[in-house]
């Protein structure tokens, strides 16, 4: 599978000749919005087996065979060239497909208002085969230890006919914004957390949920070790009935990370205790915040080797953002972001004329347009490169895999390479 930058005055017929594919299997691949007015620096993903490489300057075929993971000896073989013959620029190389290695992956899905909307549920159907997880968001607690409940529809059935483990999310919000005080009292009242634990017992056992997932935020710090000993509590309990136990943790650089945010995350006790983490490794840019990537690899990758060092790099799921956002200039505090999936950045870029560029230090696409009121528009969000390069992440630092928020927003490039670099592992 190749991953394409489009560039001036090329079309999908002379794209689609090149790689040997056709326009019909280009456009239904990546779900083109825009098949007649492609974009620059749009990528497209290409359905073929294996990749082609043009030679470029500098190149040998000892470097190229390293950067696809080959011997020179094979690369020379696979395209029937002597490994003394020099290389001219422009010269085609085909590339073989590299070995797939094993990973889970989750995807919230967060349904609003009182009915779950049709295009939510065929994102889960669409997203499912590539899952180990599928997690409905959320259920919240109430003060008494009970639970209210999200719509659930039909989400355990696609997670069944899908073999994805089901995944109850927990959490401790009141009117759908995390609250310290809920999180202290469930966490230190032990009647009533005697009474959540076995609510969640039986309303698992009633959906068939086989992971239970705490994602407790905004916790007081001095409510950190109360919240070790709540998830020993519940490890124990829940493995009587053979269930994984799971935490969301904020992204963190360091253990004493000052913020209401991260003190009460303990991120070695949670590698102890629990069977995974997913630590939400997203919203450097964020909705209130100015314009900049949402999950620059930078960062990200500073905070996943602080998490290695805490625990096992088996243990932990790499939060990604499905969705971007669409930044007015300048930014003014208090003002909001829209929020954009990768398909509806690419429509907007398409109707405005607007070149994609690649930021390679945070490596995420972006562009800038002026709307038809005269206001100028930042929009960063992702593409098959940025999603590449996480998977290369994963890959490099061992990582149980990717957890995604959320479903609802289209990304078709990134189901297209989840198939092309891993083997989903399936847990049902």
């Amino acid at each position: 599978m190749q991953i394409h930058v489009v560039q001036p005055n090329q079309s999908l017929y002379g794209i689609a000749q090149a790689y040997g594919s056709s326009v019909s299997d280009i456009v239904e691949a990546n779900e083109l919005p825009n098949p007649n007015n492609l974009v620059i620096g749009q990528t497209l993903v290409i359905p073929i087996i294996g990749q082609f490489y043009w030679v470029q300057s500098g190149d040998s075929l000892y470097s190229i065979s390293r950067k696809f993971g080959l011997s020179f000896q094979q690369l020379a073989a696979v395209n029937g060239i002597s490994v003394n013959q020099p290389l001219q620029i422009g010269f085609r190389l085909y590339i073989p497909p590299r070995p797939k290695t094993e990973a889970e992956f989750n995807a919230y899905v967060e349904p609003r208002g009182t009915t779950v909307a049709p295009n939510l549920e065929a994102s889960a159907r669409e997203a499912a085969p590539h899952l180990t997880y599928l997690a409905p968001f959320s259920f919240q607690v109430l003060r008494d230890g009970s639970l209210k409940e999200p719509l659930l529809n039909n989400f355990p059935a696609i997670s069944r006919a899908n073999n994805n483990v089901l995944m109850m999310v927990i959490t401790n919000q009141e009117n759908d914004q995390f609250n310290a005080e809920l999180g202290q009292i469930l966490l230190n009242n032990m009647p009533i957390q005697e009474r959540f634990l076995n609510n969640i017992v039986t309303t698992a056992k009633k959906y068939g949920f086989r992971d239970i997932h705490f994602d407790f935020e905004f916790l007081r710090p001095e409510d950190r070790e109360a919240y070790n000993q709540f998830l020993r509590k519940a490890k124990a309990r829940f493995q009587q009935e053979g269930w994984l136990i799971s935490t969301a943790l904020a992204p963190k650089t360091r253990a004493d990370q000052p913020g209401e945010w991260y003190e009460a995350h303990d991120y070695r006790a949670h590698g102890e205790i629990v069977d995974f983490v997913v630590i939400m490794t997203y919203e450097w840019g964020y909705s209130g915040g100015p314009a900049m990537a949402v999950s620059p690899i930078g960062p990200v990758r500073d905070v996943i080797e602080y998490a290695i060092s805490e625990m096992p790099s088996t243990k932990i799921m790499m939060g990604q953002n499905l969705y971007g956002y669409n930044w007015t200039l300048p930014f003014v505090q208090g003002s909001i972001a829209r929020a954009v999936s990768p398909q509806q950045a690419i429509q907007i870029a398409a109707n405005n004329n607007a070149a994609i560029q690649y930021d390679y230090t945070a490596q995420a696409p972006f562009f800038r347009y002026t709307d038809s009121e005269g206001k100028q528009h930042e929009v960063w969000f992702e593409d098959a490169r940025s999603i590449q390069a996480k998977f290369n992440l994963v890959k490099e630092l061992n990582l149980r895999g990717m957890s995604y928020w959320k479903l609802g927003l289209s990304f078709p490039q990134n189901w297209l390479l989840i198939t092309e670099n891993f083997n989903v592992v399936k847990r049902a």
